[in-house]
């Protein structure tokens, strides 16, 4: 995690609380209050734990916090992590190309039966992956083709 992000009260609570549930090791928090949700980054080889069998640790922290959660676990290569927030879509190949502008960009190639998950309803999943790649990698825009 890079030293620039800034993790809120709120945020820090909902860590708290989910690591002294999955006992997981959270990486960072991002509240959406406009999407109604809540996007944990796990430290890498933490997903399983953080989900819990079946699912349970999260069905637990969603009737609790009364937000739905979503999950991501962390990678420090960039294309590993774009293919980890993307799932379950099937990736086929992510580019990473800087311009000479200096602006960093990530085209991403899905199979074609799986654009609208990558994309998600009204674009909320696409929008999920630019605010964290720009976050961690400080690649300014994704295009999902």
């Amino acid at each position: 995690m890079s030293g620039g992000i800034k993790i809120t009260d709120t945020e820090m609570k909902y860590i708290a609380l989910f690591e002294s549930i999955s006992e997981a090791n959270v990486k960072d928090c991002i509240v959406d209050e406009e999407q109604g949700r809540v996007i944990f980054v796990v430290k890498e080889g933490d997903l399983g734990a953080a989900i819990g069998k079946g699912g349970k640790n999260i069905r637990i922290l969603e009737k609790i916090t009364g937000k739905k959660l979503e999950v991501i676990e962390y990678s420090e290569d960039p294309v590993k992590f774009i293919k980890n927030t993307l799932k379950p879509a099937e990736v086929r190949e992510v580019r990473i190309t800087e311009r000479a502008d200096g602006k960093t960009l990530a085209v991403v190639m899905v199979d074609p039966k799986f654009k609208g998950i990558a994309i998600g309803k009204n674009g909320r999943n696409a929008e999920r992956l630019r605010f964290l790649v720009k976050r961690y990698f400080q690649i300014q825009n994704v295009s999902i083709l």
